[in-house]
């Protein structure tokens, strides 16, 4: 039996990395993702080798550190949010199904993002992971923004992947995964960036139920970790509104088979609560904290 470590990567191409089966294995060979059925976008500095990893172990658990992770069952997490926030009757469409038949579809929501179309960009930097809009007789009634944000890690796990990759009855150890979670980021660039998006959405007379985000719920925990977990919740959808989707993996069952993604929270907030809370987080380093390090770093009293 294989002694698979402690820290190490829990799915590769959609599956166990010591999967062995067919189904797993000609992923690995087509470097093919199965959730958004394209080439997985996971590689290295130059593109010479295509990791295909999704999720790996954390201190508080599997963690997906792949947005398309998220997409699973073909963007089953989208449609969740425009059934939500529209009408789960309405005709849900890829930008591809809708070229087609733009000039006699009726009533439909229509998914624009970097899978589907291209993503909405404005200005010369900022650009929208997905907009879902709602068109009746060719004219965009409304439409919700969505962000769809995994973890960043840090270090690399190349020994455990390549020890995974050339998996044989020979093999008895797979060495360490070397990966890091990069959760400073959670404070550098996802809230700063949720708050941004989510504002803009706000000021447009076109949407209706704010700004969705899908998120690991292990990341989230660290959303929690700054803004707190007594923040104010909402019932339902509106402008000026966070809703968040937390995911989690299920338990791992067999090899052949995929973990799926389970929703585990649905909540919604101000946006405004929201933000004050980030701005005023009580972990913050206090100002004679700061007037101590630049002593230190200045060599003076």
């Amino acid at each position: 039996m294989i002694t698979r470590p402690k820290k190490d990567l829990i799915e590769v191409f959609g599956y166990a990395p010591d999967d062995t089966t067919s189904q797993c294995r000609s992923l690995w060979s087509l470097s093919a993702c199965p959730f958004i059925n394209k080439q997985c976008t996971k590689a290295n500095h130059d593109s010479s080798i295509i990791y295909g990893t999704c999720s790996v172990s954390s201190p508080y658990g599997d963690c997906v550190i792949c947005p398309n992770r998220l997409y699973e069952n073909n963007y089953e997490a989208l449609r969740t949010i425009a059934s939500e926030a529209f009408d789960e009757n309405l005709q849900f469409l890829m930008y591809e199904q809708f070229i087609p038949i733009r000039e006699t579809a009726k009533n439909c929501i229509v998914a624009l993002g970097q899978n589907s179309g291209k993503e909405v960009k404005i200005g010369t930097s900022l650009s929208m992971d997905w907009v879902l809009a709602r068109l009746e007789n060719g004219e965009l009634i409304e439409y919700v923004g969505v962000e769809v944000q995994s973890i960043d890690i840090t270090g690399n796990y190349r020994d455990a992947w390549h020890s995974y990759k050339n998996i044989s009855e020979k093999t008895l150890v797979i060495p360490s995964s070397q990966h890091g979670m990069n959760w400073a980021n959670v404070h550098k660039r996802l809230i700063p960036q949720i708050i941004r998006k989510g504002t803009i959405y706000s000021r447009s007379n076109l949407v209706k139920s704010g700004l969705y985000f899908v998120v690991p719920d292990i990341v989230y925990r660290k959303f929690e970790e700054i803004i707190g977990k007594d923040i104010p919740l909402l019932e339902k959808a509106g402008k000026g509104i966070l809703t968040i989707h937390t995911y989690e993996l299920s338990p791992f069952t067999t090899h052949g088979d995929q973990r799926k993604l389970l929703m585990k929270r649905n909540i919604r907030f101000s946006l405004d609560e929201f933000s004050q809370r980030f701005i005023s987080d009580p972990n913050l380093p206090k100002g004679e904290q700061l007037d101590s390090a630049v002593k230190r770093v200045l060599g003076v009293s």
